[in-house]
């Protein structure tokens, strides 16, 4: 005799409703993301190494940002200048102190993290508009110490200092395929930090903030206090993800990208993944930075079709390109590639009654 059973899954306690992991199938996706990341440098070219890397400290950056605008909606514009303070303090810790990675990257996330309470503090009085201003001036205040205070050590107007390789114990990571793991363990780490705030008091209360920051002082939020965490939290992951991303490319200065364009495509990462969700950070990074490659390889070809023009092209493509896309999602997808997985996700559930 058949056996009917209802169409669809359906949670039968409040614990597989909370679940992130809900199904064996998603340790099994998750595990084998993992492994194919893990083993690029078997399969994949330098190309392929390099790109997981730059994505994977791209994320750790969003997922900061993504706690600071996403779930507490205090919009920040500084989050590369962030950055840059992160990957000078993690250099210069393992240049002058020969600290190793596992120290001079906590380290720097922690020292990246104090400088955000800085300027975090104009969250209480200001908002919206005013706040972003604020946390612009952080874009253009780090920079402009980095080029003028401390030139023996910062490098000064000359744009860079070298960063030393780093080292856990007897291993060096002198290459980007031993650096990947590293970048791997740290993405990692981040991402059950980041999904485990959404889920506690300090992300309910972060949430509150978001929704309506009066009410949420009348039922005993103190507004200071969590803006300051998640401004905190924010410049803290930033601080990791510079650091990363210093090591990586054995440099850090001024002139090498962490500016306010790099800020808003963070920002732009975050609107196309998600705001406030914990797949945001993941989609939205990978899809801008495969995205930034695909208009590369258009734009050369675009500029090989019509080479009096191939300069203006080559420079004026990728920017075009980028705010073509990001307005396109805002009119199609205004809550970004997680909202539409999330009711893909519910479809499947409710099949073969999805409509």
């Amino acid at each position: 005799m058949a056996v009917l059973r209802p169409s669809g899954d359906f949670d039968v306690s409040y614990r597989q409703d909370m679940a992130l992991i809900r199904y064996p199938w998603h340790w099994v996706l998750i595990l084998a993301t993992i492994l194919v990341a893990a083993t690029a440098p078997l399969w994949g070219n330098a190309y392929v190494v390099t790109t997981i890397n730059q994505i994977a400290y791209t994320v750790i950056a969003v997922q900061g940002l993504n706690i600071l605008t996403g779930y507490t909606g205090q919009i920040s514009l500084g989050q590369a200048a962030f950055m840059l303070v992160g990957g000078y303090a993690s250099a210069l810790l393992a240049t002058y102190w020969g600290a190793p990675i596992w120290l001079s990257l906590p380290l720097a996330a922690l020292i990246t993290g104090l400088v955000g309470l800085i300027f975090g503090l104009p969250s209480l009085r200001v908002k919206g508009f005013y706040l972003a201003m604020a946390t612009l001036a952080a874009q253009f205040i780090i920079p402009w110490l980095t080029r003028h205070t401390f030139k023996d050590y910062l490098g000064g107007s000359d744009g860079q200092i070298s960063v030393p390789m780093p080292t856990l114990g007897p291993i060096v990571f002198d290459s980007a395929e031993k650096f990947l793991y590293l970048s791997l363990v740290a993405l990692l780490i981040t991402t059950v930090i980041a999904f485990n705030i959404s889920r506690t008091r300090l992300g309910r209360a972060f949430v509150a903030i978001r929704d309506n920051d009066l009410a949420a002082e009348l039922l005993g939020v103190n507004l200071l206090g969590y803006k300051l965490r998640a401004f905190f939290i924010a410049a803290l992951f930033a601080g990791i993800a510079g650091a990363l991303r210093a090591h990586s490319e054995r440099s850090i200065g001024t002139e090498l990208g962490y500016n306010l364009n790099e800020s808003i495509l963070f920002l732009g990462m975050l609107i196309i993944g998600g705001l406030g969700t914990n797949l945001g950070p993941f989609l939205g990074g990978v899809t801008v930075i495969i995205l930034d490659d695909v208009a590369l390889q258009f734009g050369q070809f675009v500029a090989a079709l019509f080479p009096a023009y191939s300069s203006n092209v080559l420079t004026s493509f990728r920017p075009i390109f980028f705010g073509l896309v990001l307005m396109l999602f805002l009119i199609f997808e205004p809550r970004g590639l997680a909202y539409r997985w999330t009711l893909i996700k519910a479809a499947w559930r409710l099949r073969p009654f999805s409509r």
